[in-house]
């Protein structure tokens, strides 16, 4: 992770506050068409690039089943997901650990508006997305062909941007 690296400020919406998990949105303009953003989001080697987890296989494939292994968990945690909708390059949509994973890909004045649409236990909802914040971040960076590196796991909890937008998630969702 470069140390210059600094994130903006939260800016992500709570779309869904009923029942155990809530619903966050997280959103992108890139500057790259859907088609390369899309490969960063279902291609294993750019995912182990910037996402907080391990795929054994291709997310790009519908009805696939995929083992996806959380990085930095303090112990083993693997989940063996389905590829709900994968509709080439424009929806990705999969259950994480119970987490529903929703992916909107937009044109978008020559680039893709990325969206996140991420169900999480409310209980963790400001830390998910701060986490997925700094993640959006790293991929946006990939896809520029400046990679920062992976943040993800204890080195991600101890930097000082993913503290800093856990507290203005919190704020920004009570």
């Amino acid at each position: 992770m470069s140390s210059s690296y600094s994130p903006g400020p939260a800016n992500g919406t709570l779309h869904d506050k009923s029942g155990d998990n809530w619903t966050f949105v997280l959103e992108r303009k890139l500057r790259h068409p859907p088609a390369r953003v899309w490969a960063a989001l279902t291609d294993p080697a750019q995912l182990r690039e910037w996402a907080p987890f391990d795929a054994d296989g291709s997310l790009g494939v519908a009805g696939a089943s995929v083992t996806l292994t959380t990085v930095g968990a303090p112990s083993p945690n693997a989940t063996v997901t389905r590829i709900e909708r994968a509709d080439f390059p424009h929806l990705l949509e999969y259950d994480w650990g119970g987490s529903l994973m929703r992916w909107e890909l937009e044109d978008y004045d020559g680039g893709t508006r990325l969206r996140l649409w991420a169900s999480i236990d409310r209980r963790y909802v400001a830390m998910g997305a701060a986490g997925w914040h700094l993640c959006l971040d790293v991929l946006e960076h990939l896809v520029d062909g400046q990679p920062l590196g992976r943040m993800v796991g204890p080195p991600m909890l101890q930097h000082e941007g993913w503290q800093r937008l856990r507290a203005e998630y919190a704020e920004l969702f009570k």
